[in-house]
Order: structure tokens, then C-alpha cells, then sequence
């Protein structure tokens, strides 16, 4: 019989930044600096780094939100790049995305360019990571079922050991104005 590995999850949902930074990335440390700055409320959770959605599940509750799936993706030629913000329960189908934004196929971007590109490591993707492309060469794109059905999101704060709560109306309104990235809304296919 096969063992499930259990991961530490802090039962206490947190308003805000964490009351000690020490042993937190800087890059952690950015993004509280950017919501605080823009007077964007936030709740976090923290917790091991969590390996699946599904693994997920126990923070999603804590904080009644859904944790969105965001892809960091690019073109066969590596020359685009997206970051894809979806419905956690949904699959993703490369072949409905690359019709609808009109770019050859679709697929993962190595973790070099996670890097390079937004700050963040595999695991950590957010779309937080926008606020460190300073040259704007990722395009956010959100499945309209996030825009429609979701008035919180969830993401990590560019690292996978905490997660945090913010209102969809303050990514859109606030976080990606003051970031300089717009995004392009997609209809991806329900099972």
C-alpha cells in the first residue's frame, strides 16, 4: 500500500505581509512591497511547497478561494511567451489556445526562462512574477471563466511555501496597471 506524503500546512490565515521576513526570498518580500504600496488587501496562507492542484485543496478551503493553474508557456520558437491564469479544475488544451491567440504550438517554458523572465522557479508560477518582466515580453492571458465566476484569486506571492487571497478586481483594476501588463482574455473548453 502506497504511503501519501503529508505536507505542513499553517492552519492560520494571515492579513497581510508576514510579521517576520526573515529566512523569505527577496523576491517574496517584493511582492508584499508591491500590494502594500498599491493599498491592495491580501490574505496568506503559509505552507510547504505543494507539488500538485490537488495538493492544493487544503489551502484553496482556508482561504475559500479556488487556486487558479497558471501556466508560464511559449512558442516552438521560444521568441513568445504566456502566462496562462485558469480554473484549476480545468485541462488545458494547447491546440484552443494557440487558435485563439494565433501562435504556433503551444508548450512549457523551461524553467531558464521562468527565471530570466519573471523571477520565479517551477512551481512558484503567478501572476505576480509579472510585476519582474520589466520588458513586457510575457503576455498574460485569463480564461474568462477566472473573469466570470471567481471574485477572489488565488497565487503565490512568487514563491510555492505561501499562498495568498486578493480580490480579482484588484489584479485587473490595480496590480497589472501599475505593473504596465494588460492581458487578453481566452475561452478554453470545458470537459
Amino acid at each position: 500500500m502506497e504511503q501519501t506524503k503529508q505536507y505542513y500546512i499553517d492552519p492560520v490565515v494571515y492579513d497581510g505581509r508576514p510579521c517576520q521576513e526573515e529566512g523569505r526570498l527577496p523576491k517574496e518580500i517584493r511582492v508584499y512591497d508591491l500590494l502594500d504600496s498599491l493599498h491592495v488587501p491580501y490574505k496568506r496562507v503559509d505552507h510547504d511547497a505543494l507539488p500538485t492542484i490537488e495538493a492544493c485543496h487544503e489551502v484553496d478551503l482556508l482561504l475559500g478561494i479556488d487556486i487558479c493553474k497558471n501556466l508560464f508557456l511559449c512558442n516552438t520558437q521560444k521568441t513568445a511567451f504566456y502566462l496562462l491564469m485558469m480554473p484549476g479544475g480545468k485541462k488545458f488544451k494547447t491546440a484552443a489556445l494557440s487558435r485563439q491567440i494565433g501562435s504556433a504550438r503551444l508548450s512549457f517554458a523551461g524553467p531558464e526562462y521562468m527565471e530570466q523572465l519573471l523571477d520565479i522557479t517551477p512551481g512558484s508560477v503567478s501572476v505576480l512574477g509579472l510585476m519582474n518582466d520589466h520588458g513586457n515580453r510575457v503576455r498574460l492571458l485569463i480564461d474568462r471563466d477566472v473573469l466570470t465566476d471567481h471574485e477572489f484569486l488565488g497565487c503565490h506571492p512568487c514563491i510555492n511555501t505561501s499562498s495568498l487571497k486578493l480580490k480579482t478586481r484588484d489584479l485587473l483594476e490595480t496590480i497589472l496597471p501599475a505593473i504596465h501588463h494588460d492581458y487578453t482574455v481566452v475561452d478554453l473548453p470545458n470537459e
